[in-house]
This record gives structure tokens, sequence and C-alpha cells, in this order.
């Protein structure tokens, strides 16, 4: 048994059993940025002050799903137009958001937005035109181009995130229905399945939030690669399904998988993955310019700061970080931490909304800033 197989051995048998809902003291370091009446699952910013949110619809509201925030009379708009945001079964599923899992400022200044191509959790993939990367130029506020991504996802693939590699022409994404990640180059539009159903890319539990199992439709809900970075120098990338236990591997390893599929078998390129953290159930990262990787327990309501040697030390804990999505880092230093309350959301209550309203966008000052090829 290789590394990598004792490390998700001994992960599945000895995971602490003491994780649970924290109910501790509130931390006065913690910033209120914005407030929404619909839960959030990711924020990002443009160095201009510009903001732009996912809005999850878990909590039964209709609307964008992707929007910009105004701070001057703390309205949303959707983004680019409420056209790409009125998808229904007679429009072009090309040209129209389904299901928006992430968007992100990218290191080209335009905002790069993930669409997973199904309308709703447990929904297929409307393939092969649903699942899609979106670019939109923030300059003329006008998609600039799409990325279809039918070729590389499945019935029961969740395109979730991507991250960037612009030295190679590379960005990386993962898919959290049908393990897996995906190479996508930048220039040709190509993109290739590495690492499929890999043991580093498959859930190895379901995932918990506020100490308890999530489940939805009646069953435990297991999330594939999830989670995911590239260390500022481009050489490494860090990925872990949403349960937990982050693993590493070379950037170059994953491109040459792109080009040559001998390489691309996991019996060959799973020899490159790295265990590299024992982390906690999550629901978002991020990454500073020093390397550091920011994780949120959603268990236990912290958020996990990962230094480039791979150990964890606790950089935040408050019983308001309930289930932190998807991170950011803007150019002031400070960590964007969009408390989503996703595990109390409709479809893992039984069809019953449990979020407590108004939804908070926190922040918190690092000292840092993000990785300077991971945004504008």
């Amino acid at each position: 048994m290789n590394l990598k197989c004792v490390f998700f051995a001994v992960a599945f048998l000895f995971r602490p059993v003491a994780l649970q809902s924290y109910n501790g003291p509130e931390d006065s370091r913690l910033n209120v940025e914005v407030v929404l009446d619909v839960p959030t699952t990711g924020a990002s910013t443009t160095p201009d002050g510009r903001i732009f949110f996912v809005l999850a619809r878990v909590d039964g509201s209709t609307g964008p799903q992707l929007v910009e925030y105004h701070p001057s009379n703390k309205s949303t708009t959707a983004y680019p137009n409420e056209e790409w945001n009125s998808y229904s079964e007679d429009k072009d599923p090309a040209t129209h958001f389904l299901g928006v899992n992430s968007q992100r400022v990218g290191p080209d200044g335009n905002l790069w937005v993930v669409d997973k191509g199904a309308t709703s959790f447990g929904t297929p993939v409307n393939l092969p035109h649903g699942p899609k990367v979106v670019i939109v130029d923030l300059k003329s506020n006008e998609v600039h181009r799409t990325y279809p991504m039918g070729n590389a996802t499945r019935a029961a693939s969740l395109l979730d995130d991507i991250r960037f590699h612009n030295s190679t022409g590379k960005a990386y994404l993962t898919d959290a229905g049908s393990a897996g990640l995906i190479v996508l180059d930048l220039v040709s539009g190509s993109a290739v399945r590495v690492l499929d159903g890999d043991l580093s890319t498959r859930e190895y539990m379901p995932v918990s939030a506020e100490g308890r199992i999530v489940y939805t439709q009646g069953k435990p809900w297991y999330v594939s690669a999830d989670q995911l970075e590239v260390s500022p120098d481009g050489t490494y990338f860090y990925y872990q399904p949403s349960s937990g236990g982050m693993s590493r591997i070379e950037t170059q390893w994953l491109d040459q998988a792109f080009y040559n599929s001998s390489l691309n078998s996991n019996a060959i390129l799973g020899q490159y993955v790295e265990p590299y953290a024992f982390t906690t159930p999550t629901g978002g990262t991020a990454i500073d310019a020093d390397s550091n990787i920011y994780n949120s327990d959603v268990d236990s309501q912290r958020i996990i700061k990962i230094s480039p040697n791979g150990t964890m030390t606790t950089l935040i804990q408050d019983p308001r970080l309930l289930w932190v999505d998807a991170m950011w880092i803007d150019a002031s230093q400070r960590l964007w931490m969009p408390a989503a309350q996703l595990n109390r959301g409709e479809p893992f209550n039984n069809g019953t909304s449990k979020i407590v309203k108004p939804n908070y966008v926190y922040s918190l000052n690092i000292g840092v800033g993000p990785s300077p090829i991971d945004h504008a």
C-alpha cells in the first residue's frame, strides 16, 4: 500500500470524533462587510472596489444567481444582465446560467463564472451545452468568451470551481459530482479529465456541518473534489473533497497529462499525488501571497490556516462563521468569508429552509495580500 493509500485509510479510520458545533464567544476581530437577504457562496472584488456574489437560492428564494453588489445603496443587480440569469427550458442553455456554482475575478481582470449546467441539487447535468465557464469583460460588462465543458463532464458531474496557471495557459477545475479534476487549455478551449475517480479526488466520508452529517434526499451528502488552490509560484495544485483530506500534485504533471494520454492514468499520474493536510469538512478555501491556505471548518465554525509545510493552526473561531464558503483575499489584505449557512438550506432539510436571516459576509485582516497569480 503506497503512502497516499495509507493517508486516506488512516483518515477514514481515525477521523477525529470530537468535532462539534462551536458555541463559544464571538471574536471582536471579525468585521461585517455586507449584509444580504439571500445566502451567498462566493464573493470576489476588483481593485477599484466592485463586488460580485453568487447567490445560492437554497433558502427557497428566486432571482438572479450572479449579482453585482452596490455599496452606495446596498443593492444588487443581475450580472452581466437579467437575460443571462433568466434560464428556462425553452431557452438556450449555452447562453444562460443554469446553475452558477462559483465566480471569481481572474488574474486577467475579467470575471470568470463556473456554471455546473444543472438547475438544482441532484438534477442531471444538461449536456452538452449546460456546463460551461463564462468570461465576462468587466470593462464592457459583456460576455467575452464561453468555454463549453460538456466534453469533460457527465450527467452526474458538479462542475465546482476554477483556478489559473497563466504561465502555462492552463486552468484547473474540480468535479465534485463525478470525482476528478479537469485541465482546461485557455487558448484552444480543449478540456481533459485527470485523476478521474482517483482516491485523492473521491470523498471517503459524507460532509458534516455544525457537528452533524448533512443529508439530502434522505441520504448522506457525499461531495467529491471540491476546494482547490494553486501555489503563488505555480508549482503546486492543492485540492480536496468537501469532507476533507487535502492533497497536492505538481502542476507540471497535470499539464503533461493534458497532452500525454499515457501519463493520464491513475496508476501513473496518481503516483505524483502527495497527502498534504488532514483537513476537516470544508466549505471553501483561499490562498495568500505567502502560500498559506485558508480553509473553512464548517463543523466547528473556524478558519484554519495551513502553512506551506502543511501545518494547521486556527486563525479565527466564531459561532457566526456558519458554513463559510468560497473565500476571497482582497488588495487591502482582508479575508472575505461568506457565511452561507448552506447546510441549513432546503436541499438538506427535507425542503424546509432553516437559514437564519439576514446573511452576512465577514472579513478579517490577515496582513498579507492575495496570490499574484490568483486574481487581479
